[in-house]
């Protein structure tokens, strides 16, 4: 049997490595004309975000975790072979638009004139235009919007949320089409780390590569168990993905998932992935935002499960804590509602990922501190509770199991 280097098959098993990316210069290339096209509503102070990040580390090594750095794995990669770094800079050019050209060769000139690691954290940081001569430039880098963007290659400030580019499940993982360009590039490095990196290169099945035209992000996609997933129909990941990806679960034969949920939550950047509303933190509890329900406490869910002739059976639900009884057999469910269910506390912390718990074994959780109702009401239904510092990270909208994606968890008995 082939070595395997992933093994995640639940959302609680005991945490045993995890991928991060700690913040870097890409945090400061934010500037208030770039922030909505980054995808950011303020601009995180760096030096204090990576205090916070090393203490999110530190948490998770503190409790059992090897944590991996996906920039140390990327330079890894990167430097195993001159042909690998080229064709890694070529695929990075052609998909930011640079093919051919002046600037192509000015930039692929620059970057290759680096040390692995100094290009790697470049790419991250983005490259202004200032630090460049174009000796014959093409008329887009002269005038219209791209000469007025100050960089030749957009920073990635999105990066330190680990979870999205990619997404572990069972023994393998999608390496993801994101939505937004200003995200597209963080999976390419994933494809060739996995593709490539000793650690990883032909133990890994691809259920799903980034060579798509529909879209797909980690956020949205929840291992429930070993063989039941949950996805989000939401802002990010569209309904056409979901169904792409059930069809190579269930005809897959190294695949073991057989049941996909999908879950509609509103289509808006408050909620733009399923697990900035709803986590599982144990065998039978989850956290939900109440918010991603009508009044009557309906909302879209549909179970996915494998039907005649390689077609997938799809069956209409509207009750959310009967579907996840059902598909885990399970006769009790503790939902445990974000700040309480307040109609002020409620969202306010949900906007500061309350509900975006990364468990870390059953029953134990990390959080940011400063949703300090919602951990509250965790406790009280009996979860350990991690806090973690969140002033700067939590500006970026996304918390700890946005920062994180696990590679290996425990099977659970």
């Amino acid at each position: 049997m082939t070595e395997k280097a992933i093994q995640v098959n639940s959302e609680i098993g005991k945490l045993k490595s995890v991928l991060l990316k700690r913040p870097g210069a890409e945090i400061e290339n934010i500037t208030p004309d770039t922030m909505e096209r980054l995808l950011f509503d303020d601009i995180p102070f760096l030096e204090i975000a990576q205090k916070e990040h090393d203490y999110f580390a530190n948490v998770l090594k503190e409790n059992g975790s090897e944590v991996l750095y996906i920039e140390d794995l990327a330079a890894e990669t990167l430097s195993m072979s001159p042909e690998i770094r080229e064709n890694f800079l070529e695929t990075y050019l052609t998909e930011e638009g640079y093919a051919m050209g002046a600037t192509h060769d000015a930039l692929k000139e620059y970057l290759m004139s680096m040390s692995v690691k100094d290009m790697v954290t470049k790419l991250y940081a983005g490259v202004r235009r200032n630090e460049l001569t174009i000796k014959t430039a093409s008329l887009h880098d002269l005038a219209g919007s791209d000469a007025a963007n100050p960089f030749f290659l957009d920073p990635l400030p999105n990066a330190y949320f680990t979870r999205d580019p990619q997404a572990s499940m069972g023994s393998g993982m999608t390496i993801n089409h994101m939505t937004f360009k200003a995200r597209r590039p963080e999976s390419l490095f994933t494809e060739y780390i996995m593709k490539y990196h000793t650690r990883f290169a032909g133990k890994v099945d691809i259920w799903r590569d980034r060579n798509h035209d529909t879209r797909i992000e980690g956020g949205d996609e929840l291992i429930l168990n070993d063989h039941v997933m949950a996805i989000g129909v939401s802002q990010r990941t569209s309904s056409r993905s979901i169904e792409g990806l059930a069809k190579e679960f269930f005809s897959n034969p190294n695949s073991h998932f057989d049941t996909v949920v999908a879950v509609e939550i509103p289509h808006n950047h408050a909620m733009m992935h399923l697990d900035t509303v709803f986590t599982m933190v144990n065998y039978n509890q989850f956290t939900v935002f109440p918010g991603i329900m009508d009044a009557e406490g309906s909302m879209n869910i549909y179970i996915l499960t494998p039907g005649k002739d390689g077609e997938v059976h799809m069956e209409h639900r509207t009750n959310l804590e009967q579907v996840l009884k059902d598909v885990l057999k399970v006769s009790e469910l503790d939902l445990i509602q974000t700040g309480n269910g307040d109609p002020i506390v409620a969202p306010r912390e949900q906007w500061n990922d309350g509900s975006n718990t990364l468990t870390i074994a059953p029953g134990e959780v990390v959080t940011y501190n400063r949703n300090y109702v919602s951990n509250q009401m965790l406790r009280e239904h009996g979860i350990l509770v991690h806090e973690v510092i969140s002033s700067e990270l939590s500006r970026g909208r996304g918390g700890p199991r946005c920062m994180s994606q696990p590679l290996w968890r425990e099977n659970l008995n």
